[in-house]
């Protein structure tokens, strides 16, 4: 769904850095880059929590050209959720009065680390007037 550029490069101390673009925070390692790719990914994913706790924007994932991380389906589906919220300009706050939710349930949508029934994303989606569309390949 959303797959963010992953940039490697070979260390001094024979390690991989991987660090990510759109992410200036991001910066880990791994033993090779299959390593690298893996605390990439979960780099990536703080780096989003951190900013949906910030209220910062979510960048959109720019052109992978060589490597990339994916995220998680249900990670994907609420940065997108996050970012239509921050489009339309819609707070928590907002969010919750539309939805009939307490603020806790709301941070729960948010949340990448806590699991959420789709039916509630896409309640939140209508509730903004979008909706959610699913393909597989």
């Amino acid at each position: 769904m959303l797959k963010y550029p992953i940039k490697l490069q070979k260390d001094t101390n024979n390690t991989v850095l991987a660090t990510a673009p759109d992410f200036p925070e991001v910066t880990t390692f791994g033993d090779d880059n299959d390593d690298a790719l893996s605390h990439a990914v979960d780099a990536v994913e703080e780096a989003i929590a951190a900013r949906i706790a910030a209220r910062e924007d979510i960048p959109a994932p720019g052109k992978v050209s060589k490597t990339g991380v994916e995220l998680a389906t249900q990670t994907a589906i609420k940065v997108l959720l996050y970012q239509t919220m921050r489009k339309q300009k819609v707070s928590k706050a907002e969010l919750g009065r539309r939805l009939a939710l307490h603020r806790p349930q709301v941070d729960r949508l948010l949340d990448i680390h806590h699991t959420t029934h789709l039916q509630q994303i896409d309640a939140a989606m209508a509730a903004m007037g979008g909706k959610l569309h699913v393909s597989a390949e």
